[in-house]
């Protein structure tokens, strides 16, 4: 998942990503806002570790999104498909 479509849906993940990181206070998510670069540099802060760190932890995120997003459709498909039984 690219970070475009996370931001188009920021209010729907959030949620997780507070999770994630929840030492980010609720003024660090208002001035992140969906931004990218900012989320990086809050993350930095926030755990005192290095910018390619908080980078990777971000993209770990967004690929966990594409699994989960995966998985969800690949469960509704099965379920839809047919009553199961032989």
């Amino acid at each position: 998942m690219n970070w475009d479509q996370v931001e188009g849906k920021w209010k729907q993940y959030s949620g997780k990503m507070k999770e994630k990181w929840g030492k980010l206070t609720d003024d660090d998510w208002t001035e992140i806002a969906g931004k990218r670069d900012q989320l990086v540099g809050r993350i930095q802060e926030r755990y005192g570790i290095a910018k390619d760190q908080a980078e990777a932890q971000i993209n770990d995120f967004t690929r966990s999104l594409d699994n989960a997003n995966y998985n969800t459709a690949d469960v509704k498909t099965r379920s839809t498909s047919g009553s199961g039984r032989s």
